[in-house]
């Protein structure tokens, strides 16, 4: 079964960035060529005109939603009222203007931290909405809880074919190295990098290191969105269901397997062949304990993550390395 055509034209809303990165690169090695994208320069998603202008001219087949203002626990804490209201623009206009302009599928892309902080582990799909949110996150959370339930509203109500994955917190090319808006895995990447340049002794790191994360390489996650496109319709007979026998639109996306941070930071440091010590501020918030995917459904329909820990850790330092002495050779 493939729900996708190869003359498709297919729209990847946030291609610049990481998971549209990877998303682009899957689509051309299936043989979709048909791709259509745009830039901030052109069309502020966060405008609703522009938005539906862009889709009556550029009429697309299939919609991707990899667009989103993304951030770690500090930017998720300093911009609140950004995070919640630029997510709800930017996936409320892309969705609603998909719909209007007959787009035949469209997949929108959460996060894992749509589910309560206290969930039991691993997180089944059906606990959304089942308990209180991680209260750094909660704005981000918030939208995208908002985007699953939009597009569950127009299948329900229009029969609009757009279906949803939950991805697991994501590392790879193309990531965010902001020392403080970062992700953990980039945020570590970045300071050891660092401590080997200056010769230091010493590395800090946020929290206790003791909580429990699952990490999918980005590149696994762009083959996870073009598998969901082509073989997951959540009107099939044998299409997941949630635990009161209804079918799901939305599937977590991960590797099931979870590590503390202490572990990530220590891989890292290896890497680098950092030989000093790890210092960890238990000022700074550590967030959700433990969070762990439960990734059954998507795996029973054929999908299942490729790219180890250890590999995808070492992959990135060495593109994460190319990609600054390509900064220098550019300044040069």
């Amino acid at each position: 079964m493939n729900l996708l055509k190869k003359t498709d034209k297919i729209f990847v809303a946030g291609h610049n960035g990481m998971v549209g990165n990877s998303i682009i690169k899957s689509l051309n090695s299936k043989g979709y060529k048909n791709i259509l994208s745009t830039n901030r320069d052109l069309i502020d998603l966060r405008d609703s005109f522009a938005v539906r202008n862009w889709f009556e001219e550029n009429k697309p087949d299939i919609t991707i939603i990899a667009a989103a203002k993304v951030g770690g626990i500090l930017a998720n804490s300093s911009y609140p009222y950004e995070f919640l209201l630029d997510n709800l623009k930017i996936q409320n206009n892309i969705i609603e203007s998909a719909w209007e302009n007959g787009v035949r599928r469209l997949l929108f892309l959460g996060s894992s931290c749509i589910y309560p902080k206290f969930a039991s582990q691993p997180i089944k799909e059906d606990y959304l909405l089942n308990g209180s949110l991680e209260s750094t996150n909660q704005w981000y959370a918030i939208a995208k809880i908002a985007g699953i339930k939009l597009c569950e509203a127009l299948r329900y109500q229009h029969g609009f074919d757009a279906i949803s994955l939950m991805p697991t917190n994501l590392y790879g090319p193309k990531d965010n190295y902001h020392p403080l808006n970062s992700h953990v895995i980039p945020a570590l990447i970045q300071r050891f990098h660092k401590a080997i340049q200056n010769e230091e002794k010493v590395v800090k790191c946020w929290g206790s290191g003791k909580p429990l994360r699952e990490f999918l390489h980005v590149d696994d996650l762009g083959n996870a969105c073009c598998f969901a496109l082509e073989n997951w319709d959540p009107n099939s007979k044998n299409a997941p269901t949630d635990k009161n026998d209804k079918k799901l639109n939305y599937l977590n996306v991960g590797t099931g397997i979870d590590y503390s941070i202490e572990y990530i930071a220590n891989r890292i440091a290896a890497e680098f062949g950092f030989n000093g010590d790890i210092e960890w501020d238990q000022s700074k918030p550590d967030g959700t304990p433990r969070k762990l995917l439960d990734v059954s459904n998507i795996n029973k329909l054929g999908w299942k993550h490729e790219i180890k820990l250890d590999e995808g850790i070492r992959k990135t330092i060495i593109e994460y390395k190319n990609e600054l002495k390509n900064k220098e050779i550019r300044i040069k």
